[in-house]
Order: C-alpha cells, then structure tokens, then sequence
C-alpha cells in the first residue's frame, strides 16, 4: 500500500521534510503501526515520532487514532499538539 506521509511544525524540522511518499510493507495497516515503522526506520524517526512523545495523526484530513486503518492512497499527517492564547 502507498500513502502519503506530512509532518508538521517541529516534526518537519526535526526530520527535514515535509512530506513523503511511501510503501508501507504488508504488516503496516493502521495510523499506529506507521508510526512505530517509521520511528523505527531511523534515528531521526526514531526521536522524533517515539511512542512516549504527545502527537497528533490526521487520515485523510480527519484526526484519527492509533488504532485508525489506512488505505491504498491515504494521507496521514502526523503533527504536535497545539495550544493557544
């Protein structure tokens, strides 16, 4: 499956990008489980998107859980909390 990855705010500084596009491997199937591939790709991904730092996932420009399936040709957002005043 292919999806396209954007990262937002400190994540896109973090990781040098903003956006890509991917093969998942057949066991990615979920907002999760992206995550955790990704944070295991590299040390980049790593730091930036570990399990213990408070992020934001969006599919297909809704927020979504970990738990959220992905499908052929999403697109999944990862960003940072945000807060105001």
């Amino acid at each position: 499956m292919q999806v396209t990855v954007l990262y937002f705010a400190s994540l896109r500084e973090a990781l040098g990008r903003e956006r890509e596009t991917l093969a998942l491997p057949a066991a990615v199937t979920t907002a999760g489980g992206l995550r955790e591939w990704l944070a295991a790709r590299d040390a980049q991904g790593g730091e930036a998107l570990a399990p213990g730092r408070a992020l934001r996932i969006a599919v297909d420009k809704k927020l979504a859980r970990p738990d959220s399936a992905l499908h052929e040709g999403a697109e999944v957002a990862f960003f940072p909390p945000v807060t105001g005043g």
